[in-house]
């Protein structure tokens, strides 16, 4: 018998703008590159809730701008669906800072996150007060 999993649509290319709702010292980062984007020649890479991304610091604190990052997708403003038919969708987009080895940069996380992230992520699962 086949796993049923929830297939979050990919709705953030390459070039979008992500809000950081840690407390890293970033304020808005862009998607450069989607960790582990299997796609055809010429395809944009894409990523939705829980993928791992490469992105640059566009606005923060001046030692953290122009910063190559790893961060995770917690919300994205497309709607997506889960197994039990629900549709969820968030008012923005919005990132974390992680690590390389894939613990929570900073301390905090502002606002709600998915929980395909922190099904994904356990430790951005910990660290968020509200999961949706």
């Amino acid at each position: 018998m086949k796993a049923i999993t929830s297939k979050v649509s990919k709705a953030l290319p390459i070039g979008a703008r992500l809000n950081c709702v840690d407390n890293t010292g970033a304020r808005e980062i862009e998607i450069i590159s989607v960790k582990g984007f299997k796609g055809v020649r010429r395809r944009i890479d894409t990523a939705g809730v829980g993928d791992l991304v490469i992105c640059s610091v566009k606005k923060g604190t001046a030692d953290m701008r122009r910063e190559i990052v790893q961060a995770v997708v917690v919300r994205q403003k497309k709607e997506f669906r889960r197994v039990d038919g629900l549709r969820v969708k968030f008012e923005d987009n919005a990132a974390v800072i992680i690590t390389p080895e894939g613990l929570l940069k900073g301390s905090e996380i502002r606002g709600p996150v998915a929980k395909e992230a922190a099904d994904r992520w356990p430790s951005v699962g910990s660290a968020a007060s509200i999961l949706v």
